[in-house]
């Protein structure tokens, strides 16, 4: 079983279902699909807390996100080896729990919350390699 620790803004998102997916960077063991996670918020502090119950993992496949220049704007998501358009990355975002309805980041649209989130918390980027992490309710 693996845990992912999240921030305290998606753990609402994840109890009604609306955020079911991660990104994550590679590391040297990810969940596999039908195996069970662990989702906290504040993992290795006082305040951990688990959000739901176990899901299941229904999906790991490799994302690249690809930033503008400037830091400010994303050029391109892919999934898979599959490019998305402009409506398929902002329907992402909003997966991925950036929508400006559930989230503060400044962002008028979901893409430029996640691009705000990813910009604060690993600084300017240009293109990111890691894995999309699906899961499924637990039953």
């Amino acid at each position: 079983m693996v845990a992912y620790s999240f921030k305290r803004f998606f753990a609402p998102q994840i109890v009604l279902g609306s955020k079911s997916q991660t990104v994550r960077a590679n590391r040297k063991r990810h969940a596999r699909p039908g195996e069970e996670l662990q989702l906290f918020q504040g993992m290795r502090t006082r305040n951990c807390r688990k959000i739901i119950d176990d899901p299941t993992c229904r999906a790991v496949s490799p994302i690249v996100l690809t930033f503008d220049s400037a830091g400010t704007g994303m050029d391109w998501i892919e999934i898979a080896g599959t490019s998305l358009d402009a409506a398929e990355m902002e329907e992402f975002a909003r997966k991925d729990g950036f929508d400006p309805a559930h989230v503060d980041l400044g962002g008028e649209t979901a893409l430029e919350n996640l691009v705000r989130f990813w910009t604060s918390e690993h600084g300017k980027l240009v293109q990111f390699e890691g894995v999309l992490i699906e899961w499924a309710p637990s039953p």
